[in-house]
């Protein structure tokens, strides 16, 4: 049977845990010391707790939930580890280097049941949630990659933007903030910890009430519903009318800027009069709200979509501009490996389906 990563556990409810396993509550913390500061492999490397207590957490727990299956790394410095967890499934997260620091992007799910027509997460459907403790342990993954190479460098930021859609993973995407941003382990700051989602309105209602305070960013894609179902069938379930009213709740609860997504697509969604409909959408709440423009990564499987041209990209920034929406255009990050999300995942499960046909030819 497989354990549980130890991961999953915030301090608190490890301080609840130990006790109701015949432990002392106050191990808790030097436990958690040996997790996320001294980064330890396993637990007998936690040399100052007792025996009896590594026993007992080594008969519930693992620290290793996930093994590195693939690693590409990118000329720009941006790398993508493809995980293998410990139902043989595989998952994507990767490391960007950026001006303000290192980012991490994490995958909440087992593939993805959204839908957009131009992902390449999407393409295999979604067969389970991650459990927290698998989220948190790509951080410490990574974690381990930087530490491995002893330039003393430390993961400062993390976006939940890989394959799947966080809110519809909520619980246990909450208790994986909330253990990153526990002081005494990573302490990575709520202000650098963003949450993507493509518009699911009770679950942004309730992301707003919660106490996480991360930040929110909201694949949007279209400035209308007509064009936004085309390309992103969620709207159909949720159009644009009641994403937008969760929306006015976020801001009027936190008070706290959204960014909106919106990944270019040529002669889709890409022309001046699809930026002066997005501009007109959020003229109300303009003073909130940014958008971040993202050339598209083709994806071999979705050949109807193709990348915009620079005169296109730089059309719809300057639209946006002249109207007062704060945008920016993304900067691109491992162009020269599988750079879509989902993509090194899929091409690993194409490969090896194809490396097993013959043997189950054979078997036939």
């Amino acid at each position: 049977m497989n354990k549980s990563s130890i991961y999953g556990l915030t301090l608190e409810q490890l301080r609840s845990w130990l006790p109701e396993h015949g432990q002392k509550k106050s191990r808790a913390s030097r436990i958690w010391e040996w997790l996320y500061q001294e980064r330890v492999h396993d637990f007998p490397e936690m040399n100052d707790v007792r025996q009896e207590c590594l026993d007992v957490l080594s008969e519930h727990f693992t620290m290793n939930s996930m093994s590195e299956h693939v690693k590409q790394e990118s000329a720009d410095g941006t790398v993508k580890f493809l995980l293998r967890m410990q139902d043989g499934n595989l998952i994507e997260t990767v490391l960007m280097r950026q001006k303000y620091g290192l980012t991490v992007c994490v995958t909440t799910q087992v593939g993805c049941n959204i839908g957009c027509s131009f992902c390449a997460s999407g393409l295999i459907k979604k067969s389970r949630d991650l459990s927290a403790g698998e989220i948190v342990e790509q951080i410490m993954h990574v974690q381990r990659h930087l530490d491995a190479a002893g330039q003393g460098e430390r993961v400062t930021n993390v976006v939940v933007m890989g394959i799947g859609e966080p809110f519809d993973n909520f619980e246990n995407m909450s208790n994986f903030i909330e253990v990153i941003k526990d002081r005494k382990g990573l302490a990575l700051a709520a202000k650098r910890i963003t949450v993507s989602t493509s518009g699911l309105p009770d679950k942004i209602k309730e992301f707003a009430d919660s106490s996480l305070q991360v930040n929110l960013a909201i694949s949007l894609h279209a400035p209308n519903n007509e064009l936004r179902t085309h390309i992103m069938k969620i709207n159909r379930a949720f159009p644009i009318e009641q994403l937008m009213d969760a929306v006015d709740y976020y801001l009027a609860k936190t008070n706290k800027r959204i960014m909106f997504e919106y990944i270019l697509l040529r002669d889709v969604n890409d022309q001046r009069e699809h930026a002066a409909e997005l501009a007109e959408l959020l003229s109300s709440r303009k003073s909130m709200v940014s958008v971040n423009l993202i050339p598209y990564n083709p994806v071999d499987e979705h050949s109807q979509y193709q990348r915009s041209t620079e005169e296109s990209i730089l059309g719809f920034y300057d639209t946006l501009k002249k109207n007062n929406i704060n945008s920016t255009v993304r900067m691109e990050h491992g162009t020269d490996i599988d750079a879509a999300c989902g993509q090194l995942r899929s091409k690993q499960m194409k490969n090896n389906a194809a490396e097993s046909q013959p043997d189950r030819l054979a078997m036939g």
